[in-house]
């Protein structure tokens, strides 16, 4: 080790020396740990390695020479970058490359660095003015249809139902059970009671069957005569699917495959006194059931709570009533000491129970001529929904609640 050339520091860049001083230990560890070498090897690797660094280039092929020549060494060791000199730039990582955000990313903006704006329902708006321009266009130039009856579908939907259903939605909170019961296809007959001094009990189930059957169907009203001789009203329950209640128009209704209601108790039932609230009355002769029979529909019964307590008509003036025409004039707490503010109904709380359907297509066709049978009939159909009425109020916690 004693003829190895010493190199001054600072005289070749520290790279270089880095790299021969890692040769340098390699090759005194190779000739150390060999027993058998001749002392001569080391002076020979040591002569080697001053040669190929007195000349500064060829460092394998000075280390091939010999019988005992090192192997050549690789050239970057170990500790390389600890070694580098100050000016040498050290590498930055790169960055990874950006990519632009999709459209679920919830941060994400546009090239102009502004964020997307939330949707404000402008479309919303855009469409329904849209759909009323359209709606007004058709009313002007006729371009809708009224069936035989003077139904008018589309002023129903769009117009009067959207009318009624503040009333049924958030002033009685109507809740309807047993929708489902009412068939999805075909006529059926909707037999229900009737109450509450002013006939708002027949609009309310028209609006649960519209709003809440899963096929939307449509029920059509049977109401008295006196619906049509009013002159704006008459008008009105025409477009809205009313007709007249007398057998043919529900048999013509019916073999159209329409739901048909009908309430057996008419004025009865509707201008009863307070005192017998949820009393039902006579059915009449039961010609509904008869018509039932003959087209072979089914008859569901319908019970309707809360209608009662709207006006509650503590009495009956018979005079007003025959000089005005009216089957009756009704007394109430509120009208007419108040006017027309009597006029308002109490925000009772409604259910409406729509029961199972009774059968009639298993019956023979003249078994509408039975009146045993359409009296039996009758008194079921009346029970069912008697026995529904006393159920839905023991299980009402209050009038308004």
């Amino acid at each position: 080790m004693a003829d190895a050339k010493v190199i001054p520091f600072g005289e070749e860049p520290r790279s270089r020396r880095a790299a021969k001083g890692a040769a340098a230990k390699r090759a005194r560890g190779r000739g150390l740990s060999s027993p058998s070498s001749p002392p001569s090897s080391l002076s020979s690797s040591g002569s080697a390695t001053e040669s190929a660094s007195g000349s500064g280039s060829g460092s394998g092929a000075a280390a091939a020479s010999g019988p005992h020549s090192l192997s050549s060494v690789p050239e970057q060791a170990d500790g390389v970058e600890d070694n580098m000199p100050d000016d040498t730039p050290t590498p930055e990582p790169a960055e990874p490359h950006a990519t632009a955000p999709g459209p679920e990313d919830p941060g994400s903006e546009d090239p102009a660095g502004a964020e997307a704006p939330a949707d404000s329902g402008g479309g919303d708006w855009d469409r329904r003015l849209a759909e009323g321009f359209a709606f007004l266009r058709r009313r002007v130039t006729g371009d809708y249809e009224v069936d035989e009856f003077g139904y008018d579908k589309e002023l129903t939907d769009q117009v009067l139902m959207s009318l009624i259903r503040p009333l049924y939605a958030n002033y009685f909170r109507v809740e309807v059970k047993g929708i489902e019961n009412i068939p999805s296809d075909g006529g059926a007959l909707v037999v229900s009671n009737h109450s509450g001094t002013l006939p708002l009990d027949g609009l309310m189930m028209q609006v649960a069957v519209h709003d809440n059957h899963p096929a939307g169907r449509h029920l059509r009203l049977l109401a008295a005569d006196l619906v049509f001789m009013l002159p704006v009203v008459n008008e009105l329950a025409r477009k809205a699917g009313h007709t007249l209640a007398c057998a043919e128009d529900a048999e013509r209704l019916l073999q159209r495959g329409e739901i048909v209601g009908v309430m057996p108790e008419g004025f009865k039932g509707l201008g009863k006194p307070f005192g017998e609230r949820y009393k039902l009355q006579r059915f009449g002769r039961g010609g509904f059931v008869s018509t039932a029979l003959r087209h072979g529909v089914p008859i569901v019964p319908c019970s309707i709570v809360g209608a009662e307590e709207i006006y509650p008509m503590i009495g009956n003036s018979k005079t007003l009533a025959r000089l005005l025409g009216f089957p009756y004039f009704p007394i109430t707490p509120t009208f007419p000491w108040l006017g027309p503010l009597g006029a308002l109904p109490l925000p009772t709380k409604w259910t409406i129970q729509f029961g199972e359907p009774i059968p009639t297509d298993g019956y023979p066709p003249e078994a509408a001529e039975d009146p045993m049978l359409m009296f039996n009939l009758t008194d079921q159909v009346r029970e069912q929904i008697q026995h529904t009425l006393y159920k839905l109020l023991v299980q009402r916690r209050s009038v308004f609640f």
